[in-house]
């Protein structure tokens, strides 16, 4: 688990493909390697990645075909940058929010522009995931825990301070850049515990999830049309 929180940039140093998977050797000298071993989990742009190898400058790391089917990952090149976080620790801050690692999807920026000393980020969402983007909810970017302000469908604002800019490849984002999105992984599960006995049902549409499903439950109650 991590918490979103960048604790450094990396940089890719190499891609080795192996048929339909690839290992990646990325440079993490600004990360502290040292309590880091094969086996750990470190989160790459928000994909969690288990160490195969330290190397000399940072680690080596396998990533299989459904992750790059998932993510970002089957774009990336030698020399892009990517934030880092080690897995959370039982005695670490959680600064940002509850993230696992799993990228729900691959989203667009369609809009970036000054405010002051910070920007504001647009970003476009696969439908899939637009009911999981809430306002003033956290959802993670590239593995930067941020919060939402403002959703419109699919779309959703954020507010980067100078601070996340400065530690995080956010910098370097421009109109068109693809991320990785994780969604709130509590308002995931919450979906699942929502549908009770019928969770072992095959499911037969994109959700089970109603507005007539959430009155039934007592969660609101509809307004008389």
């Amino acid at each position: 688990m991590f918490t979103g929180i960048v604790q450094a940039v990396g940089k890719i140093l190499s891609i080795q493909p192996h048929g339909q998977d690839l290992s990646i050797h990325v440079d993490a000298d600004a990360l502290d390697m040292s309590t880091v071993a094969i086996g750990d989990s470190i989160a790459t742009n928000g994909v969690c990645l288990t160490v195969t190898k330290i190397a000399k400058k940072g680690f080596w790391a396998d990533v299989s075909k459904e992750t790059l089917d998932c993510t970002t990952v089957t774009h990336w090149q030698v020399g892009n940058k990517v934030n880092l976080e080690q897995a959370l620790m039982p005695t670490s801050h959680l600064g940002g929010h509850i993230v696992s690692g799993h990228v729900d999807g691959v989203g667009g920026v369609n809009e970036l522009h000054a405010d002051g000393r910070s920007w504001r980020l647009g970003i476009v969402a696969p439908k899939a995931l637009a009911k999981y983007i809430a306002a003033k909810g956290s959802i993670t970017v590239d593995g930067t825990s941020l919060t939402v302000n403002r959703v419109n469908g699919s779309w959703f604002e954020l507010n980067i301070v100078p601070h996340t800019i400065n530690q995080t490849i956010i910098q370097h984002y421009r109109v068109g850049s693809k991320v990785n999105l994780e969604v709130d992984i509590l308002v995931r599960h919450l979906e699942r515990l929502l549908l009770g006995d019928k969770a072992a049902e095959p499911d037969t549409s994109s959700s089970s999830i109603t507005s007539e499903f959430l009155a039934e439950h007592g969660f609101f109650t509809p307004r008389n049309r």
